[in-house]
């Protein structure tokens, strides 16, 4: 049987752990959101990349392969050769505004 002294440890401990718990689950879920930002713009590139090989505008084909979230921070450019490279912010799970930006490269040879 615990002593009086060692009344109530296991609370303040369980007190002290609770902040760092929730800061590894908030960088669990921006990796996550990173991750679909990734993935995601590697589709939108591929869709732009469709778009620009058969003569449409590659920027709404782009931006109909993301979620809203990630359509405010999208940029399309068009290279040499019909490649096609999306740049798309990456939303911060905390505090709004953007983390950082991820970017993916497409090309097709054109449709004729």
């Amino acid at each position: 049987m615990p002593n009086a002294r060692e009344s109530g440890q296991a609370t303040v401990e369980l007190v002290a752990v609770l902040p760092l718990l929730a800061l590894v689950g908030l960088a669990l879920w921006q990796a996550v959101v990173a991750g679909q930002a990734m993935w995601l713009a590697a589709g939108a590139a591929r869709s732009a990349a469709r778009a620009v090989a058969v003569g449409d505008d590659p920027a709404p084909a782009a931006r109909r392969a993301l979620t809203p979230a990630l359509e405010r921070g999208l940029r399309v450019r068009v290279g040499e050769a019909g490649a096609v490279r999306v740049a798309v912010a990456v939303p911060a799970v905390v505090g709004g505004g953007r983390l950082t930006t991820v970017s993916a490269t497409a090309a097709f040879p054109p449709q004729t």
